[in-house]
């Protein structure tokens, strides 16, 4: 019985050190040039009610951010992953552009019709452009900070 008291005693210590040891390293102080960036900082486009959504490249790991490019149909018609469609409480529709890495735009488009996983745009943004097809949803929340309850 004593010798179970004892072990007992020494499981009960070493936990209480894991666990110390554990908060210690979570709250070491570290230099300010070792804190990472912003996860994702906002800015206003000059001149337009858009703003460009800047994301950390931690962050767009983290979100899973995948784009596509927007493909030519026909003359006057271009195609995008219908993943990359969002709707406004309006009923308007638009996606997120990338017009650089790690950066990203909300453009609005006019959906002609759906074929498949493809939405076909009577307007939108050109040929070759980079869509947003997954992560859409939490650029939209970064931009006009919605958080989830």
């Amino acid at each position: 019985m004593r010798a179970e008291r004892w072990i007992v005693g020494v499981l009960v210590a070493a936990g209480l050190v894991a666990v110390l040891l554990f908060v210690a390293a979570g709250s070491s102080k570290q230099p300010a040039s070792a804190h990472a960036a912003d996860p994702a900082t906002v800015e206003p486009i000059a001149g337009s009610d858009l703003s460009r959504v800047k994301l950390s490249a931690a962050a767009a790991e983290r979100l899973g951010i995948k784009t596509a490019a927007v493909e030519q149909r026909g003359s006057n018609r271009t195609a995008i992953p219908y993943d990359s469609v969002l709707y406004s409480p309006d009923g308007s529709t638009f996606t997120y552009t990338s017009p650089e890495q790690l950066v990203f735009v909300r453009h609005a488009i006019s959906v002609d019709r759906i074929i498949g996983d493809r939405a076909l745009l009577s307007s939108g943004p050109p040929a070759g452009t980079a869509v947003v097809t997954v992560g859409s949803q939490e650029l939209f929340g970064t931009e006009f900070e919605v958080e989830e309850d």
